[in-house]
């Protein structure tokens, strides 16, 4: 279970996110919308324990980053909007690479390649220089995946690619919340995607345009 609590961020006087409270449970997909500068990276960025908020705090099962940092970011899998992956490695490359470096249980090369097979990446041995973009996305969330974390954060993930791809990413990310009970908080500007793939959404900001766009939809929306 995922538990925010008030949290806020400023920055000097501009105010970013202003008391955002909600649970989130495994198995959960939540959408999170809003303009450009509402601060839907900021609480990525505060769920993942990279910033610190201003005010308020969470807990991911029990852990609190304030007190037990290394321990739930053991439970964390973040992947930001720009692809953090090494262009002249192959595939398995990168997979050994960032593995090294992640915490918990090791994987063999066979449990990395499934990870990559499960979400349609079959260019084990090809360079990332030459991949789609929509295959870059896909290698950037194998990653994240790596340790099997419970929370699994997504900053646009499908943003520039293909329509194949973002299907595919997103008919994946279903199959990972429902069937391994991940918790998985999903920002994108594309509604449509949205709507398909989100449990709950989230409206961030003071513009009503997001809210209003979405309405019409049988999903639960939350407003701040």
């Amino acid at each position: 279970m995922l538990t925010v609590d008030h949290i806020s961020k400023t920055y000097g006087k501009h105010l970013i996110l202003n008391d955002i409270t909600f649970q989130a449970s495994p198995g959960e997909i939540i959408g999170l919308v809003g303009e450009n500068g509402a601060g839907k990276s900021t609480l990525l960025r505060i769920l993942a324990t990279i910033n610190k908020p201003t005010k308020g705090s969470f807990t991911l099962n029990h852990l609190s980053p304030t007190t037990q940092k290394k321990q739930i970011r053991q439970h964390i899998g973040f992947v930001p909007q720009d692809i953090a992956i090494w262009d002249h490695f192959t595939v398995e490359e990168n997979m050994v690479f960032f593995e090294k470096l992640t915490w918990g249980k090791k994987k063999n090369k066979s449990a990395l390649q499934a990870i990559c097979k499960d979400m349609e990446l079959d260019k084990w041995k090809e360079k990332v220089s030459t991949l789609s973009g929509g295959m870059k996305r896909k290698l950037n969330l194998a990653i994240s995946l790596i340790h099997d974390p419970t929370l699994i954060l997504l900053d646009e993930p499908t943003v520039g690619i293909d329509l194949r791809s973002r299907t595919e990413i997103g008919n994946y990310l279903r199959k990972l919340a429902t069937e391994n009970d991940k918790i998985i908080i999903y920002t994108s500007h594309d509604m449509d995607e949205i709507r398909h793939i989100c449990d709950r959404i989230i409206c961030i900001g003071e513009d009503p345009f997001y809210y209003n766009l979405l309405k019409q939809t049988d999903k639960e929306i939350i407003a701040f």
